[in-house]
């Protein structure tokens, strides 16, 4: 195989990890995951379901479920990446072809830089707060909002000043990153568990924590609620189900991507989902309200020293979270758009402005938009993408790629493979009716295509799964 410098298509980031550099065991995966699952969105991500009626039991069987099932293809996706060594974008040249590639990694890239904005808006929330209960401003005479912006100049100093500790750690490199997680995921386990501790403390009665009354009239109302639920559960984090080869092209065994990834992620997204339901019950009781927003509530604990030594676990929280889940991945996209000229640096800091770019405050401004139409918006382009590569390397290819073949501009794998671009936009096309139904008041697309949409990913994943069998087997030759 061609070294970097000769190779067009090849940089040191985007190169296969040799062997005897894979040295990730399952608690460097496991502390991965602890690190990502553990931030705001994810203490936040039960609000939806509680507020749609589900009791406490039902929004936390909810996560786990979801969690469960999206296990799957992350551990099968991530076998990929411990077998080859290559990252995602080197990786789905095997099935969209080198030139076809871009279109999943970009796509990949662009929501990923989405997730970037939306985590640095939190946790520049949360330094907002910080300055407010410092005294360096008064958050009360902060009304002025600047033009286009819809926030105040203060916010968004907060918010960049938050972002720029996101660059500076992207210049370091993506070892900071796995030593920033490793290093952080304790500590957030611990900080949840505190917050639990504090809720259960601070009410009387905890078991009025624990109530199992629900908002639906008929139990079949339930259903309408779980489904939709379950598929943005799914769509949380199916975007990492794509470029889990990202991580796991640095484990030491399929044993250790595998052990990492079960007791990493179902059981911390649990967890801290669980902590978000029973702390937020707990505000009610305490602050005669529901606040869903960990923000909010630490600046109502009262002690200016408590609240800023919480906003600063908040702060590692959401910065572990953003470095690996959000930046890891576009970087490589966006290197793998030019391998000799974009290193994983620059695909870092083009995340990071894209970050800006987007307004992130207004992809979460409510929690039924943020629902309906970002999560399972885009699990449903995700799951086509995902389907596409486990049927091509497990069933097409039986899991035998050349990974020289994958650099090679003339090779197997040259320009793009119609068969998996035809697949990709067949599969979407069922769930867009529903989704503009969903993101704007404009369309009015018969009912049954929302009932579709609620299933977004499964129906994506399972489409072009059969879909890319059925056109391979027909159209091409066995590789």
């Amino acid at each position: 195989m061609d070294h970097a410098p000769n190779n067009p298509l090849m940089n040191a980031d985007l190169a296969p990890v040799n062997v005897e550099d894979r040295t990730w065991s399952s608690w460097n995966i496991a502390a991965l995951w602890i690190g990502m699952a553990v931030c705001i969105p994810t203490y936040m991500l039960a609000a939806g379901m509680v507020e749609q009626g589900m009791n406490w039991w039902q929004a936390t069987l909810t996560v786990m479920a979801g969690n469960f099932i999206v296990l799957i293809p992350m551990i099968l996706n991530g076998h990929a990446g411990t077998k080859l060594g290559v990252p995602f974008p080197i990786l789905v040249r095997a099935s969209f072809g080198i030139r076809g590639a871009h279109i999943p990694s970009i796509a990949r890239s662009l929501v990923a830089c989405g997730w970037f904005g939306i985590q640095t808006w939190i946790g520049g929330a949360a330094l907002y707060t910080i300055l407010g209960v410092l005294g360096v401003f008064n958050p009360l005479e902060d009304t002025h909002q600047l033009p286009v912006l819809g926030i105040t100049w203060i916010q968004f100093a907060s918010f960049i000043a938050f972002w720029l500790i996101h660059v500076l750690i992207v210049i370091k490199g993506v070892e900071s990153i796995k030593i920033l997680e490793t290093w952080a995921a304790p500590f957030l386990i611990a900080s949840g568990v505190a917050l639990l501790i504090w809720a259960m403390i601070k009410v009387e009665q905890p078991k009025q924590l624990f109530s199992s009354d629900t908002n639906f009239a008929q139990g079949s109302n339930f259903w309408k609620v779980f489904f939709p639920q379950l598929t943005a559960m799914v769509g949380f984090w199916a975007t990492l189900s794509l470029n889990i080869p990202d991580f796991t092209r640095y484990s030491k065994s399929q044993r250790d991507q595998a052990m990492g990834q079960l007791i990493g992620l179902p059981p911390t997204m649990t967890l801290f989902c669980f902590i978000g339901i029973v702390v937020t019950g707990a505000s009610v009781l305490i602050f005669g309200e529901a606040i869903w927003n960990p923000v909010d509530l630490v600046a109502q604990m009262g002690s200016p020293i408590l609240v800023v030594i919480s906003m600063i676990a908040l702060l590692i929280a959401t910065l572990s979270t953003n470095l690996a889940a959000n930046v890891v991945s576009p970087a490589n996209g966006f290197s793998n758009l030019s391998p000799s000229k974009i290193s994983f640096r620059a695909g870092g800091l083009i995340t990071c402005f894209i970050g800006v770019l987007m307004m992130p405050w207004n992809l979460i401004s409510n929690t039924d938009g943020y629902i309906f139409t970002w999560l399972i918006g885009y699990s449903a382009l995700i799951g086509p993408i995902l389907g596409i590569m486990l049927c091509d390397y497990f069933i097409i290819r039986k899991t035998n790629i050349n990974t020289e073949e994958l650099y090679n501009a003339n090779g197997l794998h040259k320009g793009i493979n119609w068969i998996a671009i035809v697949t990709l936009i067949i599969s979407i096309l069922p769930n867009v009716p529903g989704f503009l139904n969903a993101a704007s008041t404009q369309f009015s697309f018969p009912v049954y295509f929302d009932t579709i949409y609620t299933y977004a990913w499964f129906v994506g994943v399972s489409l072009s799964v059969v879909l890319y069998w059925i056109l391979m087997t027909i159209f091409s030759k066995s590789k």
